[in-house]
């Protein structure tokens, strides 16, 4: 072998180790940006749609995704390229974080929709009930006119 190819041994092996930390560094920060369990679990509101609200907050995932494509980017390339002896940890450890990062986008518009749904159903149930004093208020003048 010459000192050339050597070289771009060498030189090969310093990429794959340094697209191996990209990926590495890139998932760290993707889990470090995910929700704390206890932001979602523990919420202050004054009311249910404070407390929908106060969770879809937690569930926001914006950040995770932007460092979880960077991490794929980079492991793709790095697969590829043949750049990884043991790419099988790497791969896990991406699939690890895009589930739970699905889970929490799943959550997110589950909380969503209940959000948007619960403003409306305490306005029907207002106009229920206002319909029923309604009624009420009509029975009781019937049976006072009877008497």
């Amino acid at each position: 072998m010459s000192q050339s190819s050597l070289d771009d041994e060498e030189l090969f092996g310093e990429a794959a180790e340094e697209m191996r930390a990209d990926v590495e560094e890139a998932l760290d920060t993707a889990r470090a940006e995910l929700p704390a369990a206890d932001d979602v679990w523990e919420v202050e509101a004054d009311n249910t749609l404070g407390v929908l609200n106060a969770l879809r907050s937690a569930l926001d995932v914006e950040d995770v995704e932007s460092h979880l494509r960077d991490a794929k980017k980079a492991f793709v390339v790095g697969e590829r390229a043949d750049a990884f002896e043991d790419a099988d940890d790497l791969k896990a450890e991406i699939d690890a974080v895009e589930d739970v990062l699905g889970d929490i986008e799943t959550a997110r518009e589950q909380v969503g929709e209940l959000a948007s749904t619960v403003p409306a159903l305490r306005s029907a149930l207002e106009e229920a009930h206002e319909g029923s004093d309604d009624g009420e208020d009509e029975e009781e003048s019937d049976e006072e006119a009877e008497e």
